[in-house]
């Protein structure tokens, strides 16, 4: 983990350069750049190799106009959130507007925190520009470093200022080199409540939470160390992602490429959770986004969240046709499982960000998913099942011939692979690759786990050999031929 004592926060007005800023100095693409102002809403973070974290953070004084005033509002306490944690704060101005009114009210409100506040005045595109650096002189910032992000220029300077600031970093304790971090991904649609979890499970409002929908636009990392109360430490790290939506309904190229993080971050992760909505239930993006994550191969569980609604029906009337809360959410639960039947079956569970409800079941289940990705599964048992479900139901017979399996072996994990020789590589029917995969997942149980399966027919060089053999049966002999010579 990086030292307490070692953070330093990007601060300044909408589409300065921050976010651009924030990627250079951590030497990788991070967050979304783009010219519209307001993308970055969420403190993103980041981990640099000086030793030190490093926030990005949203514009201070967005306008209504911009977004909706609760979101500007939601954004803007991102922003003083960060402030507050950080040691060091680079306030980042731009050098084609020269020194703005909001500069100087944005300079007023640094100053009420007491944090020590570097000026870097960014967009300086041909070396050093006295003229601009007396521009904001009247600011009466002490350290101030002329930067420009985009093209690269001074960044070494810049990093050797905070050095200079925040002096040489302390020896931290890190983990050990055999201590793995559980990668754990949140996607869904947008405003299901994935930012409100991730904030529940790191207890803190680390994230921007609003009803607006497509609050978050980056994808946000965050470690999070975890004690049980038997004294076992657990080890992850969270990624929220923006709301998934369909190629058709994305309406920016900011959500184009929020959308892409989202689905690199899943790639990226060991263990995906899909996160519902109580009262909407499973609907056709989720259908979608389940066919996504089951590409991309990956352990996978359901969340259910704003579950504390139904438990607030059931306190004041209990719904028609259920009698108790449990019967009700077993009912909800069969009907998820018939809604996302191509999930290996997945387990479902039912939380709440708002209240805390089953928050410590997702971690529990997260690392339980992870463990569960990692079995060496017995080829005879294999074998064993294979043919058991093929005695049990037979495949459709195609161009007259049925299908037989010779040899099955596990060849992969994450997800599980296995390889099946049979009489012919012809694609199964997916029906029955479920029913397969279906029976593998029971007989091992790999709930959540993904299950591939390549098929290895006979070869080109078993049928030409074949065919070689019959061409010469029916070669007709010529006069004198195969007679022994004297």
């Amino acid at each position: 983990m990086f030292n307490q004592d070692r953070v330093v926060a990007l601060v300044g007005r909408p589409n300065v350069g921050k976010s651009r800023l924030f990627n250079r100095l951590a030497g990788r693409r991070i967050a979304i750049v783009h010219d519209q102002a307001g993308v970055t809403r969420d403190v993103n973070a980041t981990e640099v190799e000086d030793g030190y974290q490093l926030l990005d953070t949203g514009g201070l004084g967005l306008q209504a106009k911009m977004s909706e005033q609760e979101l500007v509002a939601a954004a803007e306490d991102q922003v003083y959130f960060a402030i507050e944690a950080a040691t060091l704060v680079c306030f980042v101005v731009d050098a084609r507007d020269g020194c703005v009114s909001m500069d100087e009210d944005l300079a007023s409100e640094l100053r009420k925190f007491g944090k020590q506040t570097m000026l870097v005045i960014n967009k300086v595109d041909h070396g050093g520009m006295d003229s601009i650096q007396e521009d904001f002189s009247h600011l009466g910032f002490e350290h101030v470093v002329q930067v420009s992000a985009e093209h690269g220029h001074n960044i070494e300077g810049l990093k050797d200022a905070i050095n200079g600031i925040l002096g040489p970093a302390p020896k931290v304790e890190k983990l050990p080199d055999d201590v793995r971090r559980t990668k754990i991904c949140f996607i869904g649609r947008p405003n299901v409540g994935k930012s409100s979890l991730c904030n529940g499970l790191l207890e803190n409002e680390r994230l921007v939470v609003s009803d607006v929908a497509g609050t978050t636009r980056d994808c946000v990392e965050q470690d999070l160390d975890y004690t049980t109360e038997k004294g076992e430490d657990w080890h992850f790290r969270l990624y929220d992602t923006a709301g998934v939506r369909r190629k058709g309904k994305l309406s920016s190229s900011v959500e184009y490429f929020s959308t892409v993080r989202s689905r690199r971050a899943m790639e990226f992760s060991d263990v995906v959770f899909i996160v519902l909505d109580a009262r909407d239930g499973v609907t056709k993006q989720d259908k979608a986004l389940m066919a996504e994550i089951n590409e991309a191969g990956k352990a996978t569980a359901v969340i259910v969240n704003k579950w504390d609604y139904a438990l607030e029906m059931f306190e004041d009337e209990p719904l028609k046709g259920y009698d108790t809360v449990e019967e009700f959410q077993e009912s909800f639960l069969q009907a998820v499982r018939k809604e996302l039947f191509a999930l290996p079956q997945s387990p479902v569970v039912f939380a709440s960000a708002m209240t805390g409800h089953n928050l410590t079941n997702v971690l529990a289940l997260a690392r339980t998913l992870d463990e569960r990705c990692e079995k060496k599964l017995k080829t005879p048992q294999i074998n064993k099942s294979l043919a058991g479900m093929i005695r049990k139901r037979e495949p459709r017979y195609l161009d007259n011939k049925k299908f037989k399996v010779y040899y099955s072996v596990q060849t992969g994990i994450r997800p599980y692979k296995i390889r099946i020789y049979c009489n012919r590589a012809t694609k199964l029917e997916e029906s029955y690759r479920r029913y397969l995969e279906k029976g593998i997942i029971e007989t091992f149980k790999l709930q959540g786990c993904p299950v591939t399966f390549e098929l290895i027919g006979k070869t080109v060089r078993y049928a030409d050999d074949d065919k070689m053999k019959m061409d010469k049966r029916n070669v007709k002999r010529k006069p004198g031929a195969g007679k022994r010579r004297r």
